[in-house]
């Protein structure tokens, strides 16, 4: 029986996700990141997380060499910063921004609802993707609010 990638993808669309913003450095020192609806807790002892970058990202060659790595979990006012890291020429992205450097060395988004400091564990190759597993180090609430939902291809908001 083969799946037909069209039901595969609607599917999985009924699946709500947050979405966070994945951010580094790149060789060059510029902040870079991108919009991540893939993001999801492993465990607890060691504290993991991962993500998925897709083989065609152009991020994808800063990511595979970054150490550290930022997870900033939106709020639902921040449709805006999650549509320009996933459109915008990742050279651009983090312009206009306001960031900081949080203590593992990775760029924190202001006003972001939490935020995950984490180093590399391991990534694999998935399919057309790359997952990258990584540990917290550091984790905080950077504000009050509620998150950012993804649902059905589109932008959602809690009650």
């Amino acid at each position: 029986m083969q799946l037909d990638p069209a039901d595969f993808r609607r599917a999985c669309a009924r699946y709500a996700t947050g979405v966070a913003v994945i951010s580094i450095f790149d060789q060059a020192n510029r902040p870079i990141g991108m919009t991540a609806n893939s993001f999801t807790s492993i465990s607890l002892h060691p504290p993991l997380v991962s993500f998925a970058i897709d083989q065609r990202a152009t991020v994808l060659p800063h990511f595979r060499v970054a150490k550290t790595f930022a997870i900033n979990i939106l709020a639902q006012d921040q449709i805006d910063l999650s549509v320009r890291f996933a459109t915008l020429d990742h050279d651009e992205r983090f312009d206009d921004v306001e960031w900081h450097i949080g203590e593992t060395g990775s760029p924190i988004i202001e006003g972001a609802l939490a935020w995950l400091e984490c180093t590399r564990w391991k990534s694999l190759e998935a399919g057309d993707h790359t997952l990258f597993v990584v540990k917290v180090r550091q984790a905080g609430v950077a504000a009050e609010g509620k998150p950012l939902l993804y649902f059905a291809s589109s932008y959602q908001k809690l009650e």
